[in-house]
């Protein structure tokens, strides 16, 4: 399974990731800190706290955190059935 191995918060609320596999880019997130919880985030101090938790989740603090493979297939421009093994089949089954 792919993973997130490093990151960095970059200006413009958007994040620099690598993954296992080595790819590699930068995601714009500045469209979701106008909703919700995302909100948090335009606190600069906050928004620079980014970090993988143990799960390999994209968090900050225990209540904000995104979806490592959505992230990485923003990166990779990769479609959820070359990122998730399986999900074909259980598309097929349905």
């Amino acid at each position: 399974m792919i993973r997130p191995t490093e990151i960095e918060a970059r200006d413009n609320y958007s994040i620099w990731l690598r993954y296992s596999d080595q790819s590699e880019g930068i995601v714009d997130l500045s469209d979701i800190i106008e909703k919700g919880v995302f909100r948090k985030l335009k606190d600069r101090d906050i928004f620079k706290a980014v970090y993988i938790s143990d799960s390999g989740s994209i968090a900050w603090g225990d209540e904000i955190e995104l979806c490592p493979d959505s992230l990485y297939m923003k990166i990779t421009g990769k479609k959820a059935e070359e990122v998730l093994p399986g999900l074909e089949s259980l598309s097929a089954d349905a």
